[in-house]
């Protein structure tokens, strides 16, 4: 099985397209902006789709769903927020030069959609094609997970568009991620007169980061890595407070409920300190196992289409932690993202898109 010729993928039409959604900024947590951005991003889709894109109201801003009608088969799933806040654009405009196209969220995600829009817009037929477009998906995607997950399990199969990983693979597996907060409690008092009289919180932090990081796994696919830390008030005062975040990523889920446990089951080694710990790995690990089949069918479609494993998440995460098949990465060919640098490489849009076109046909056909 190879691509079959279908209707024309017109690239300008993409990169005006790309454009629209871009020069409307969309900063995660902005609900204004993100419902400026909602409302764009049902208007591209219902003018290359036809029907009507609905709005699903959340309190991180609204999602957008799109139904092509029938007996749902494939749900493309997607994101419309992006990292960057409110001005970037002004600094940094839609730019189309050199092969490259440029500006906030061009990578991440936003041309990831606009090729997915343009792919289906090829074929006859869209019945059992549904579109999600969420608001949340860089903050976690608190309010969009149930409607994710629901839609997933509905349709039976889930193609994120996602930016492709380096070099333009897909993301055939994914490691569940998440974040910690270790708060630590001591007791204040004058450094010089009654050092005694406190309980240091930064040393008890000290000792914490030093049990946390020896809970790195590298070997299995595991990653603890304390990346913020705080404490104290004045420089002769014994510090009552101390705060460390930690990244934490997993390749499997006994992984992910050992680190977890492992947080859970800190205590002090400071006499008098408190602890208390909040976060989980909130996206749970997306195995290879889980794209397999679908990978299998973009390798039909694009002979010498590489796979990869990523450290990053995404709502595929998601998907793939019910058993619903999942393949990532199908979106734009560039990088940078979450950089100024960010970039998608033109050349590479009009056969993304039709690989869009041919999954779609092909899990149709299945």
């Amino acid at each position: 099985m190879t691509m079959r010729k279908a209707a024309p993928v017109n690239v300008d039409a993409m990169l005006d397209d790309l454009r629209t959604l871009v020069d409307v900024e969309s900063p995660s947590r902005d609900v204004d902006a993100l419902t400026a951005s909602a409302r764009t991003v049902a208007a591209v889709i219902g003018s290359r789709l036809g029907g009507r894109a609905v709005l699903v109201d959340s309190d991180a801003g609204p999602h957008v769903h799109w139904s092509g009608g029938g007996t749902p088969r494939v749900l493309i799933l997607g994101h419309h927020d992006t990292v960057f806040p409110l001005g970037t654009l002004a600094r940094r405009p839609f730019t189309v030069e050199g092969g490259h196209a440029t500006g906030p969220g061009v990578f991440d995600m936003l041309g990831g959609l606009v090729q997915a829009v343009h792919g289906l817009a090829a074929l006859d037929d869209l019945s059992g094609v549904e579109i999600l477009v969420t608001a949340d998906e860089e903050v976690g995607s608190r309010s969009s997970r149930a409607l994710i997950e629901e839609r997933a399990l509905a349709c039976g199969a889930v193609l994120v568009l996602e930016g492709a990983a380096e070099g333009g693979a897909l993301k055939t597996g994914r490691k569940g991620c998440g974040t910690f907060r270790v708060s630590i409690t001591g007791r204040a008092s004058h450094a010089g007169l009654e050092p005694a009289a406190g309980v240091n919180a930064l040393v008890e932090a000290a000792h914490q980061v030093l049990h946390i990081a020896a809970l790195d796994r590298p070997e299995s696919g595991t990653t603890v890595t304390p990346t913020v830390a705080s404490a104290g008030t004045l420089d002769n005062v014994v510090p009552a407070e101390a705060t460390v975040v930690v990244d934490v990523r997993v390749g499997t889920a006994d992984e992910k409920e050992r680190v977890e446990s492992a947080f859970a089951a800190l205590t002090p080694h400071v006499e008098g300190a408190l602890i208390t710990v909040q976060g989980a790995v909130g996206r749970p690990p997306m195995p290879e196992s889980a794209s397999a089949e679908l990978f299998a069918l973009a390798r039909q479609l694009l002979p010498g289409l590489d796979g990869t494993e990523v450290g990053g998440g995404s709502d595929g995460n998601f998907t793939a932690a019910l058993g619903v098949p999942t393949l990532d990465g199908l979106g734009a060919v560039g990088g940078g993202a979450h950089a100024d640098h960010e970039y998608v490489l033109i050349d590479a849009m009009e056969e993304r898109a039709r690989l869009v076109t041919g999954l779609v046909n092909a899990i149709r056909e299945a």
